[in-house]
């Protein structure tokens, strides 16, 4: 059978005690320069790379190929009901963000965004009013996207891994010890491989879906 729905990465980068980010949520540099060296290149082969809009709003991250040549991967942010900011640095993205509301959004704030290069569409609900995240990976294969990276924030990765909708594991290492904003979540691994990246330990799985 063809596949509809792209190929999707799950990456991100934690402490070594699991923690993503500080208790209040605020970003941590966990990534040495050689993992972040790898994050772009990992950019570079998918399609598109997705992130929830706390990470838009917290980080306010371009999601550019900053370290490398190539072609940025089409940005694409879960923003139920259209809360991103106006002065957002992703708006300036050369290729214009997709932003994915799972309510109707507000008619006025959506042709803001759009006279600002944004591109708005529409997805279903699950039953808390979040964007269904099957139904969407469906939307995106019909788009073209074929390869997906997802990076984060930490409710994004959570959702995907809990619904197994994730095809491989890439997890960034870093010895510190946080104790702060953890994954809850669990996943069976296969195919495990683990390699040093300056002073960071990379850990690279398949997911195996238990559904």
């Amino acid at each position: 059978m063809r596949r509809v729905r792209p190929f999707v990465t799950l990456t991100y980068a934690q402490s070594i005690d699991g923690s993503i980010a500080a208790r209040d949520g605020a970003p941590i540099r966990l990534s040495c320069d050689e993992s972040m060296k790898m994050t772009h290149e990992l950019r570079a082969s998918h399609d598109g790379i997705l992130v929830g809009v706390n990470t838009v709003i917290n980080d306010d991250p371009l999601l550019t190929l900053k370290q490398m040549d190539g072609v940025n991967p089409q940005p694409i942010v879960l923003d139920s009901t259209l809360r991103i900011p106006l002065t957002a640095r992703l708006l300036k993205h050369p290729s214009h963000p997709l932003w994915v509301a799972a309510s109707r959004p507000d008619p006025q704030r959506q042709t803001q965004l759009e006279a600002l290069g944004a591109r708005i569409i529409r997805a279903d609900s699950d039953s808390r009013g979040h964007v269904n995240l099957a139904s969407l990976l469906d939307q995106l294969g019909e788009l073209g996207i074929k390869r997906l990276m997802i990076e984060g924030g930490a409710t994004v990765i959570q959702s995907f891994l809990t619904q197994h909708l994730a095809d491989k594991l890439i997890i960034t290492i870093s010895p510190q010890l946080l104790n702060g904003l953890k994954i809850d979540s669990t996943a069976t691994l296969d195919n495990v491989q683990y390699r040093q990246l300056g002073i960071d330990l990379i850990v690279e799985a398949d997911l195996i879906s238990n559904v």
